[in-house]
C-alpha cells in the first residue's frame, strides 16, 4: 500500500468514526441495495474484482469506508488523493508512477479520489487516458450526482454506485457497536446512554453515521464518571453534543431539484402538511424564498387553474409579499399560499389546453385571421377588416354564433372540479348551440 494512503496517526488515536470503520463486509450498516447478499457490488468486493467506480451519496453513508475496505484487500498499490487539495501536477505524478509500476513491476494501482466532483475538466481529462488504458483502477467518492460533475467519458468507463442515507435502525446498530467495543469504541469508558439520549442522537444525525459517532464521542468524553461509576449520557448531554440537525440540502445539487419536486407534487396532491414540510426544510437550509414563491405561482395556475381562480391571486399576493418582506417573515405569506393552493380543488385543464394550442399553432394547418375579426382601425375598413363582425353584447345572453377560428379545434376541456363545474356547464350549453 502506498505511503500516501497510510495514516501517521495510530488507529486508537483517531476519531471514533475512523476507529469504527467496518473491518468485515457484514459490519457495513445500510446500503443493502449495494451490499446485501448476492448484490453485484458485494460480489465484486468479496472476489476482489472491483473495477473503476464512483461512489456517490450523502456524507456519512459509508463511501470512504467501503473504498478503504476495498483498498486494504486490493492486490495493488494504493494511492489516495483529495480532489480539494490535489492539483494537476499531483495527479500527473500519481499517474506516471502508476504507469511505471504497471510497466516495470506488473503491479496495478488503485487510485482513491475523495471529493472527485472538485476535479475540474482539465484534471478529469488528465485522468481519463489512465483509466481507459487500465493504468489505474479509479474509485472516486463524492456527495454530488456524478452525472453533473464527472465528465461523461470518464463516467462511461466507471460504474456508479449510489449510497442512500442510513436508516435509524442502521444508525442504532452502529451506535450499539461503538458502545460495546472496548478496544476501538467507547465500551471501556463506562458510558450509560439514556434511551431518550439515544433516540435524540439517532434522529439528529439525519442518516449520517460520521455525525452520529462524532456526537457520541463528544458526549462520552465531556461527561465525568458519577458516583455510580458510570458516565450518565442524558438527553440534555446528547442535545449539547449534537445541537442542530444536519439538513442535507445543496442548492447546486440533486437535493435542490428533489426537494422542490417533492414540494410541488405535494401541493398538486392536495397534501398541505407535506408541502409545508418540504418548504420548511428548504427555508431552513437557506433556500431563496422567492424561488419557492415562483413555484407556488406556477402550481396555482398549472394544477389548480380555474377550479379555484383565487389560488392564483393568493399565490401572486404571496410572491409580492415575499419580495417586500424577506426572511424570516416571508415564511408566513408563503405558508398561507402553500396551504391554500394545496387544499384547493385541482384542474390542469387550462394548462393542457395551452399546450394543445401551441402544438396546433406549430404543427396544424395554416390559419389566417378571418376578415370580420381583423382590426378595422387605420385603413382596415377600406380593406374589408371588421366587416360582418357581430358584437356579442348586442345579442341575448351576450352570445352569438360566429366563426372565431377557421377549422376549429377544441383545446379547453374543463373537468368540472370546483369552480370549473360552472364553467363546464356554460361551455357545454354554448357548444351545443354551435
Amino acid at each position: 500500500m502506498s505511503e500516501l494512503f497510510r495514516s501517521e496517526v495510530p488507529l486508537e488515536d483517531r476519531p471514533l468514526a475512523a476507529r469504527m470503520a467496518p473491518r468485515a463486509i457484514d459490519e457495513f450498516s445500510g446500503q443493502r441495495q449495494l451490499l446485501g447478499k448476492g448484490k453485484m457490488l458485494r460480489r465484486l468486493v468479496e472476489t476482489g474484482k472491483v473495477g473503476s467506480a464512483v461512489f456517490f451519496g450523502p456524507p456519512g453513508t459509508g463511501k470512504t469506508a467501503l473504498a478503504r475496505f476495498v483498498a486494504e484487500r486490493a492486490d495493488a498499490d494504493v494511492v489516495e488523493l483529495n480532489a480539494v487539495t490535489a492539483g494537476v501536477a499531483d495527479l500527473k505524478k500519481a499517474l506516471e508512477q502508476a504507469r511505471f509500476r504497471l510497466g516495470h513491476h506488473k503491479r496495478r494501482t488503485l487510485l482513491l479520489v475523495d471529493e472527485i466532483h472538485h476535479f475540474n475538466k482539465t484534471q478529469q481529462d488528465v485522468l481519463l487516458p489512465a483509466v481507459e488504458r487500465g493504468d489505474v483502477i479509479l474509485i472516486g467518492m463524492t456527495t454530488e450526482n456524478p452525472s453533473f460533475y464527472v465528465n461523461a467519458a470518464l463516467l462511461s468507463r466507471s460504474t456508479a454506485f449510489e449510497f442512500e442515507p442510513l436508516e435509524d435502525e442502521d444508525l442504532g446498530a452502529i451506535l450499539d457497536r461503538a458502545l460495546a467495543d472496548a478496544k476501538l469504541g467507547v465500551g471501556g469508558k463506562q458510558a450509560a446512554l439514556d434511551p431518550d439520549a439515544r433516540e435524540h442522537l439517532i434522529t439528529m444525525s439525519n442518516g449520517d453515521a460520521r455525525r452520529l459517532l462524532g456526537a457520541l464521542e463528544l458526549a462520552v468524553l465531556s461527561t465525568p464518571i458519577s458516583i455510580s461509576g458510570k458516565r450518565e449520557i442524558t438527553l440534555s448531554v446528547a442535545e449539547e453534543s449534537i445541537q442542530k440537525r444536519a439538513i442535507r440540502y445543496d442548492k447546486k445539487s440533486d437535493d435542490h431539484y428533489d426537494h422542490i419536486s417533492a414540494f410541488i407534487k405535494s401541493m398538486r396532491g392536495s397534501d398541505p402538511d407535506a408541502a409545508l414540510y418540504w418548504m420548511a426544510k428548504m427555508l431552513a437550509a437557506g433556500e431563496d424564498p422567492r424561488f419557492i414563491a415562483r413555484r407556488v405561482l406556477i402550481c396555482a395556475s398549472e394544477d389548480v387553474g380555474n377550479a379555484d381562480f383565487r389560488a392564483l391571486l393568493v399565490a401572486n399576493a404571496a410572491f409580492d409579499a415575499v419580495a417586500k418582506l424577506g426572511m424570516p417573515e416571508a415564511r408566513i405569506p408563503l405558508a398561507q399560499a402553500v396551504t391554500f393552493v394545496a387544499a384547493a380543488p385541482k384542474s390542469n385543464a387550462a394548462y393542457l389546453a395551452v399546450d394543445k394550442a401551441l402544438t396546433e399553432a406549430s404543427n396544424g394547418p395554416r390559419r389566417e385571421v378571418p376578415l370580420h375579426l381583423r382590426d378595422a382601425s387605420m385603413d382596415g375598413k377600406t380593406r374589408g377588416h371588421g366587416q360582418g363582425y357581430l358584437y356579442a353584447h348586442d345579442f341575448p345572453d351576450h352570445w352569438v354564433r360566429q366563426e372565431y377560428m377557421p377549422k376549429p379545434v377544441r383545446f379547453y376541456e374543463p373537468d368540472g372540479q370546483g369552480d370549473e363545474a360552472r364553467i363546464k356547464k356554460r361551455l357545454d350549453e354554448l357548444r351545443k348551440k354551435k
